[in-house]
């Protein structure tokens, strides 16, 4: 009897499955697909074939002479079947390469962005490199939704156990005041003398990324007064402007808000802020981000 031409993979890899386990309510657990659905699905392929290819009794599930001429065939299809749908993406690789990396922030940090850009394009030439940029609600920049393969982050990171990453540059924080602020005729200020002061927070999502601008490690427990919540520079700049509060900056972030209105300073008693390249540790296998990591480091050095 010729076989009906319309069996699907997924019929097949199902009766793989249960071939396999001897057991519907285990196959249907790996499968990820409920043991009625996958009951029925073992009956519709049995009735498109003719024929009974698994025996159910009380004593469990066996192979019927039927089942036990199917399966080297089933697994064979299906082996070439993954055989197929891997060249299809090789293919696809292949003829386009891309790389997606996100960012919160996108000054060339004294150029060094551009150079670590050059450089993983003079090694990958074949490979399109996309920048995505993501609002500071996002303190992973594309990375935890999956948006992104890597990403220019500020550290640190939530979830930090998903990630890996290297340290592009360690910056000072400064302190950006509204230039009519009592503060700003100061040439330095120490981080103690800011503790009342109202403070630009980003949002709560951020998490322990909030907690690292607000200095909360630096407040000796003291909770921070909260002026505004901001989401992006331009925000960040308005608010400053308008009075709503103070923040510290990263100092090559500085340029971004330090336009009319708006001054920044040197502040003692807080540590340095880190920008790093981070990936999802899944992710840390894929050449192409193990490359463009790499780069990172050839282009920071020691």
């Amino acid at each position: 009897m010729a076989m009906t031409p319309d069996v699907h993979a997924r019929d097949l890899r199902y009766f793989v499955a249960v071939a396999e386990e001897l057991h519907f309510t285990r196959a249907a657990e790996r499968l990820y697909v409920s043991q009625p659905a996958l009951s029925k699905q073992i009956r519709a392929l049995e009735r498109q074939l003719g024929t009974e290819l698994l025996r159910r009794d009380r004593h469990g599930v066996a192979l019927t002479a039927a089942g036990e001429a199917l399966l080297p065939h089933a697994r064979a299809v299906l082996a070439a079947w993954a055989a197929g749908a891997d060249a299809v993406e090789a293919a696809k690789a292949a003829q386009r390469a891309t790389l997606t990396v996100g960012m919160s922030t996108s000054p060339g940090r004294g150029g060094l962005l551009p150079a670590i850009r050059s450089r993983f394009t003079a090694a990958h030439p074949d490979v399109t490199v996309r920048l995505r940029q993501s609002n500071w609600e996002d303190p992973t920049a594309g990375l935890a939704g999956q948006a992104v393969d890597a990403a220019f982050v500020w550290l640190p990171l939530p979830d930090e156990e998903r990630y890996d990453w290297v340290v592009v540059a360690r910056e000072a924080r400064l302190v950006a005041l509204p230039e009519t602020h009592p503060l700003a005729a100061r040439a330095e200020l120490d981080f103690a003398e800011l503790l009342d002061e109202p403070f630009l927070a980003l949002p709560p999502g951020a998490g322990v990324l909030r907690d690292h601008w607000l200095a909360l490690d630096a407040r000796a427990g003291r909770p921070a007064r909260i002026g505004a919540e901001i989401a992006g520079a331009e925000e960040t700049y308005e608010a400053l402007v308008a009075g709503l509060g103070i923040c510290l900056v990263a100092a090559g972030n500085a340029p971004l808000i330090s336009l009319g209105g708006v001054v920044t300073r040197p502040v003692s008693g807080v540590g340095p802020s880190r920008y790093a390249l981070a990936w999802r540790r899944e992710a840390g296998g894929r050449p192409l981000v193990r490359a463009y990591a790499e780069a990172c480091r050839e282009t920071v050095g020691p």
